[in-house]
C-alpha cells in the first residue's frame, strides 16, 4: 500500500496570470447588462501575487446607461467569479470605460451611408 504524501509535500496549482484575465473578462462581460453592437468585448490585465489578483478591466458601453452602477455591478461580479473559479482573493477591480455607444448616433451615421 501507497504511503500517504504530507499536504506540504504534495506540491502546489500555480494559475497562470492569463488566466486570471480570461476569467475576468468573462465576467466582466456577464455583469454589463449590453454589450455595444459595433464595441469591442471586455478586456482585462491582472498582476498575481501569492493567492490574491489585482484585476484592471477595460470595457466599452451603451450610452446613455448608469455608468456608474455599471462599473460597480463588473466590480462585484468580476471579484467573485475570480474567487469562485481561481480561488484568489481579488481586493481591487480597477474599470475603464473606453468608450460609449451612443444609438442616436449609430442611427445618424447609417442614415447617411448608403
Amino acid at each position: 500500500m501507497a504511503a500517504q504524501v504530507a499536504p506540504g509535500e504534495r506540491g502546489a496549482t500555480r494559475i497562470a496570470d492569463r488566466v486570471v484575465a480570461k476569467i475576468a473578462a468573462r465576467a466582466a462581460r456577464e455583469a454589463v447588462a449590453s454589450v455595444p453592437a459595433d464595441g469591442a468585448a471586455p478586456h482585462a490585465t491582472v498582476s498575481v501575487r501569492h493567492d490574491t489578483a489585482r484585476v484592471r478591466i477595460s470595457l466599452e458601453l451603451d450610452y446613455p446607461c448608469d455608468i456608474g452602477g455599471q462599473c460597480g455591478a463588473v466590480r462585484r461580479h468580476v471579484a467573485q467569479r475570480v474567487k469562485a473559479l481561481a480561488g484568489m482573493d481579488v481586493p481591487e477591480v480597477a474599470v475603464q470605460v473606453e468608450r460609449l455607444h451612443s444609438a442616436q448616433v449609430r442611427a445618424a451615421a447609417q442614415g447617411r451611408t448608403r
